[in-house]
């Protein structure tokens, strides 16, 4: 993939970022010159890419993440929440301990993120904070209600989060990348969901979600507050 965006001096956080979408923009952002750090239970397979084993469903640790990357690079300008789980199960079959873990990592990770990071960026007065949804959170999917529930809420965080601090030039935004193969994708989905996702919207890469990624992270991006919707894929055969 060509990148046309210098990143040079940046620091960005990158919460799932061992994989998937959050792995494409973390080698994106190194090879144009920032630093991405990742957060995730697993480690990334970049050797370019900084890591910290941090789950962050876990507050406190997530609070002494952050904390190291502000004492070793000294600001973060960027944070991409994007760690998340995708159980199948359906809503009069829902284990309570499922419900409950996935919202801890779905959405209340995201809101202890943002707590830990957010200050730093309104005390330096800027920075970009971009969290992911899914189209499931307004139309619902079956099986994946505990899912669909938890990218829900995150839009109403980011959208209170953002009028919040827009006075402090802190930006931030929301996106959903629609239908994406990544490993997520395929531990969620029998061949045949892939299938149906195939033939109706089409199932893009995780690298062509890089590109609004980078905008929103840049300054170029003045929005806050906003949901940026890809909402089909080009099949392999365009042009």
């Amino acid at each position: 993939m060509k990148v046309s965006f210098d990143a040079t001096g940046v620091v960005v956080v990158i919460t799932g970022g061992a994989q998937g979408i959050g792995a494409a923009l973390a080698t994106a952002i190194t090879s144009c010159g920032g630093t991405a750090v990742v957060f995730d239970v697993v480690k990334p397979s970049d050797p370019a890419v900084s890591f910290v084993e941090v789950d962050v469903a876990d507050r406190a640790a997530v609070d002494r993440a952050v904390a190291g990357v502000v004492s070793q690079y000294g600001r973060i300008d960027g944070l991409v929440a994007g760690a998340a789980v995708q159980p199948r199960s359906a809503v009069l079959e829902l284990d309570p301990a499922e419900w409950t873990h996935t919202l801890q990592v779905n959405l209340d990770g995201v809101v202890w993120v943002c707590q830990a990071v957010v200050p730093h960026m309104v005390a330096q007065r800027s920075g970009s904070v971009v969290v992911f949804t899914s189209g499931m959170a307004s139309t619902g999917y079956p099986g994946a209600a505990a899912y669909a529930t938890s990218k829900a809420g995150v839009v109403a965080f980011a959208k209170s989060l953002a009028a919040e601090v827009a006075a402090d030039r802190v930006r931030v935004n929301v996106v959903a990348p629609g239908v994406i193969d990544t490993e997520q994708f395929r531990g969620a989905n029998q061949e045949a969901d892939r299938e149906h996702w195939r033939e109706t919207i089409g199932i893009g890469d995780p690298e062509d979600v890089v590109g609004p990624l980078l905008f929103l992270l840049s300054d170029a991006a003045t929005m806050t507050g906003s949901t940026l919707t890809r909402e089909r894929a080009f099949s392999r055969g365009d042009s």
